[in-house]
């Protein structure tokens, strides 16, 4: 079946929902075309084996040194993509994080200014009721507070928080998208205060958590747009130098979608592996190089009191007094978190090798255990890159395969940070401390820049070889960013959105 719209936009999470919406409420004819289905908070399970179908699981191929874990890390599927399972941490970027090779040499700057960013920061925050502390003490100062104050601590929080106190380490309540007061939300309705149930990151059941499918997608749907959700992009059309319409296979059968604009937002994994697959917008050969992945090492401890770890919201407590530290290049953040018990189980296992009735005598001590993370800079290197694979998955398309592995400079930050965190939690009077070496969030493989020798798209996001083609998600970032990556795709987002209308209205689209 055939179908036509004014814009096409693949993918419904961070980078496609903003700006579906700012579309729509311009009265611009908009088609969402989703892989995953929807999942409405009333039918969320308290359970994360059930919430299996919030992820990513198509397989994907990990090589390098520091092989990715993929499927329930880094992934999303369904519409809000992944932000239905994001702890919805929301830190703005700081504005030197922008600058990495003017400060050190290493890196590439952003072609953009963080006054590009903090417009767009001032705008979609109260938007999703972000809610935070009245004064921050990192970054330059908020022109605006946030409009709900913060969440309660979690156990973990209030734990690293006496650790940190006892270190001289300065900690803050977290900017979170979930709100601490009741919020009416255009195009959803009356959204709740968070009830503190946990397991936000198998879906939230009662809409609290600002995914975007209670935010920006109901926004969009209200103001006209569609989405069409378990629609699965298996080709393009194109004439020259324009991309015509997509192709998409939807219950079986399969469709043309014919669009005057298409805007992909599939991520930095499925973006470029699209784009490699159907030669579209590499004429500098950089889709798929510069892949990153924030440095992410927790560590765990136990404690003598309950601290019931899978309760409240997981993204409670922060430190930036790490955001820059001697001797390395960029830094990292220090954050408190909460985990649901088959994920701790998962990881304590992968972590420590410990299986059979060690795991379960550890484990009859969930209820006392917390963590801290980090989430650190990456910077890109030539060895990380994406590619296409000669194996097939299910839908006879070439399985991405994805090498990474981290620099000295990664190294030596995680073990800093290790270092750190170990001391914190033994001043909080920790015992069986123990550390799980991770990497966190899919970052670059479409580079945005001026130069097209060396960039995908232009600072807006417009590919450089294609008239009509954009990237709107974190494939487009230039650096990795210490920290979380949510608030600042989805103010790309509407930067892009604004720049297309821009062109709409000049006729130039």
């Amino acid at each position: 079946m055939n179908a036509r719209t004014r814009v096409a936009v693949i993918g419904t999470g961070a980078g496609g929902a903003p700006l579906l919406a700012r579309l729509a409420q311009a009265g611009v004819q908009v088609t969402a075309l989703e892989a995953g289905l929807r999942h409405p908070p009333h039918g969320v399970a308290t359970d994360e084996v059930a919430q299996a179908g919030l992820f990513w699981m198509d397989e994907r191929l990990s090589a390098g040194n520091d092989p990715l874990a993929f499927g329930r890390n880094n992934s999303g599927r369904g519409v809000g993509g992944s932000t239905l399972h994001y702890t919805a941490y929301t830190p703005r970027a700081q504005p030197d994080d922008l600058r990495l090779h003017s400060e050190f040499g290493q890196g590439v700057d952003w072609p953009l200014e963080y006054a590009d960013l903090e417009r767009y920061y001032d705008e979609i925050e109260p938007f999703l009721g972000v809610s935070g502390p009245s004064t921050y003490p990192w970054g330059p100062p908020r022109r605006q507070p946030y409009r709900h104050p913060p969440l309660p601590l979690n156990g973990a929080a209030e734990l690293m928080a006496r650790g940190c106190d006892a270190l001289g380490l300065r900690t803050s309540p977290a900017a979170n998208a979930a709100l601490s007061r009741p919020q009416t939300q255009e195009g959803y309705g009356e959204r709740p205060a968070c009830s503190n149930r946990g397991f936000c990151q198998a879906g939230c059941s009662t809409g609290a958590k600002a995914s975007l499918d209670v935010t920006y997608l109901a926004l969009a749907e209200h103001h006209g747009a569609r989405i069409l959700d378990g629609s699965y992009v298996t080709g393009f059309r194109r004439d020259g130098d324009r991309v015509t319409g997509v192709e998409y296979l939807r219950y079986g059968e399969q469709h043309l979608l014919e669009a005057d604009i298409v805007v992909l937002s599939a991520g930095a994994v499925e973006t470029p592996r699209m784009l490699l697959m159907h030669d579209l917008a590499n004429s500098s050969g950089q889709v798929g190089r510069n892949f990153m992945a924030h440095t992410g090492v927790q560590v765990w401890g136990q404690f003598p009191e309950s601290v019931r770890p899978n309760r409240g919201i997981p993204g409670s407590l922060i430190s930036e007094d790490t955001h820059r530290v001697p001797g390395l290049v960029g830094g990292y953040l220090l954050q408190s978190i909460g985990v649901m018990p088959v994920t701790y189980a998962t990881q304590y296992t992968r972590g420590t090798g410990t299986w059979g009735a060690a795991l379960h005598e550890h484990m009859a001590g969930y209820n006392h255990v917390a963590g801290i993370n980090i989430l650190g800079d990456c910077l890109p290197y030539d060895h990380n890159y994406l590619e296409l694979s000669d194996e097939h998955d299910a839908w006879g398309l070439p399985k991405p395969r994805v090498h990474f592995t981290f620099g000295d400079n990664e190294r030596r930050m995680t073990q800093h940070a290790e270092d750190l965190m170990r001391r914190i939690w033994e001043a909080a009077g920790a015992t069986g401390i123990w550390a799980f070496p991770r990497a966190a969030h899919t970052i670059g493989t479409a580079r945005m820049g001026t130069d097209p020798q060396s960039s995908v798209v232009d600072p807006y996001g417009r590919a450089h070889d294609l008239q009509n083609l954009w990237i709107s998600d974190n494939s487009t970032f230039p650096s990795a960013l210490s920290a979380n990556p949510a608030l600042t795709i989805m103010a790309l987002s509407l930067r892009t959105a604004d720049r297309l209308l821009h062109h709409m209205n000049r006729g130039e689209a």
